[in-house]
């Protein structure tokens, strides 16, 4: 995986700082297609290997990152149990830029403002290396799982719908 000149989001910033390998993958947005499984077309890699990233809040200031195939959905009560809280709700899109840096549909597990607990889900291990958001709209990183659940602090778990 090669390093290009592309915009720097903080995740391009701390991944180069903690020299990782990865591989940026920029796509069009102008067609208003930013939805993970339309990303996926637009890379040319399988739905299976491109994650989106998820905040949810268990009170007031605790809050968790998960990061899912994109075709699937956030199984909230699984991942409440993987988190050890008797409940989590999704952090509301207008608060999302404030706790992590990022926006909708450029949010990435890596480089938020503050290292949140994260779980990436358990499917991941089938891929070896998966996809994220770079931390803005229209750009990817591709990286090895390793080095993000390293650069995460994540556990993997069963997070999905589909395992329940």
């Amino acid at each position: 995986m090669t390093k290009a000149k592309h915009a720097k989001t903080n995740a391009i910033r701390l991944l180069e700082q903690q020299k990782i390998q990865f591989e940026v993958i920029e796509y069009e947005t102008g067609d208003g297609q930013v939805d993970g499984i339309s990303v996926a077309e637009k890379i040319g890699h399988p739905v299976s290997r491109v994650f989106k990233t998820l905040v949810a809040k268990a009170s007031a200031q605790k809050l968790f990152v998960f990061v899912i195939p994109v075709a699937e959905e956030l199984n909230l009560k699984a991942a409440a149990k993987v988190v050890g809280e008797k409940k989590i709700d999704m952090l509301p899109v207008k608060e999302l830029l404030g706790y992590t840096g990022y926006v909708r549909g450029g949010c990435s597990p890596v480089g938020m403002k503050k290292l949140y607990p994260t779980v990436i889900d358990a499917s991941a291990q089938e891929q070896g290396s998966i996809i994220v958001s770079a931390g803005k709209i229209g750009m990817q990183i591709h990286m090895q799982l390793d080095d993000l659940v390293a650069v995460t602090k994540a556990k993997l778990a069963p997070i999905t719908t589909t395992q329940e």
